[in-house]
């Protein structure tokens, strides 16, 4: 038989783990493939759960890295939202368009997933894996690994390219059958089951909404700062408080030009940016919030503020903190409207 290379979806849980070490057990070249969005959640080390997982397998890792496009698809998601703001449908067809564009540079005769048929409600019920299947163009050729024999043959399958006995009939959502095949294949090293993307997060979602509600063009930076702070709406102007010495720091670091930021001059508290039209309102409630959020025990209390330099101050009243929480983005309720298509 000539040489085979196979393309892995390739998350870094252990599911991607377990099907990329099947395929790699039939003698296969496997080059796992990563997408990299502004939504994923880094380990401590500022690695990625797919570089973490990858150490411990024979193969290479393609990471590739998608902002625009992939922000552009989360606003309006064809097939609608999982959990909070996850686009479950569209992401992985998203991703597999991606691969499919690496596959074809790289001249691989397949690609494949670490999905589970019946593991995850929205996305990975039958109806669910034929229509990511057939929206990226792969009706029929997508091979699922760990459920395979639960599944039609795909073409890898039938031309001989793929042993189907060598594969898996893993079903549902108990984690028991991943966890004794790891076992069984040495593998030590994964994830937690919880996921690694701030999209299934409720309070980073409510962010997100109200992001999209209020700006039109969403850049990177913009849902980068989504993490860090305390997030509050006055009509068209965000005002984001930080919550530690790290994030007030980060947050100087990512003020967009020609924004306002806020401190205290002689007690400890955070920085504070002001986001949009810098009305007289808008500037003393960033104040008043710098000043919230402070140690100051007065009642009244000097702020500082300005654009590059503090040069400007002024004296505000600290607010009352049931006032200030009717103004908390993430603590406000969202509705998520969207109706899910049929998955026909």
């Amino acid at each position: 038989m000539s040489h085979i290379k196979a393309i892995s979806l390739f998350s870094g849980g252990l599911d991607s783990i377990l099907a990329t070490q099947l395929i790699l057990n039939q003698g296969i070249e496997v080059i796992a493939f990563n997408v990299k969005t502004p939504f994923g959640i880094p380990k401590k080390d500022g690695t990625s759960e797919a570089e973490a997982a990858i150490k411990q397998l024979k193969t290479s890792l393609k990471i590739v890295t998608v902002n625009k496009e992939y922000i552009r698809m989360l606003r309006k998601p064809k097939y609608g939202y999982g959990k909070n703001i996850n686009p479950c449908i569209d992401c992985k067809i998203f991703i597999l368009k991606q691969a499919i564009k690496f596959a074809k540079e790289v001249g691989a005769d397949f690609l494949f997933t670490g999905e589970v048929l019946g593991e995850r409600p929205m996305s990975q019920h039958g109806p669910a894996l034929r229509t990511i299947e057939k929206a990226a163009g792969l009706e029929n050729k997508l091979l699922r690994p760990l459920s395979a024999k639960l599944l039609p043959e795909t073409v890898a399958e039938r031309r001989g390219l793929v042993d189907r006995s060598k594969l898996m009939a893993i079903s549902g959502r108990s984690r028991k059958p991943q966890f004794q095949l790891a076992k069984e294949l040495g593998i030590t090293n994964f994830p937690s089951p919880a996921g690694g993307c701030l999209l299934t997060c409720e309070e980073y979602s409510k962010k997100l909404w109200d992001l999209f509600e209020h700006k039109k063009n969403v850049s990177v930076n913009d849902v980068t700062l989504l993490r860090f702070g305390r997030h509050f709406r006055l009509g068209k102007n965000k005002i984001i408080v930080g919550r530690n010495e790290v994030e007030n720091k980060t947050l100087k670091l990512l003020k967009g030009v020609g924004e306002y930021y806020f401190e205290l001059p002689d007690i400890v508290g955070p920085i504070t940016i002001l986001q949009g039209v810098k009305t007289k309102e808008a500037i003393y409630v960033a104040a008043q919030l710098t000043a919230c959020y402070s140690d100051a025990k007065t009642e009244k209390v000097k702020v500082n503020y300005g654009k590059d330099n503090l040069d400007k101050s002024l004296v505000v009243v600290i607010p009352d903190r049931v006032e200030v929480d009717k103004l908390r983005v993430d603590k406000k309720h969202v509705s998520n409207n969207v109706v899910h298509k049929n998955e026909d």
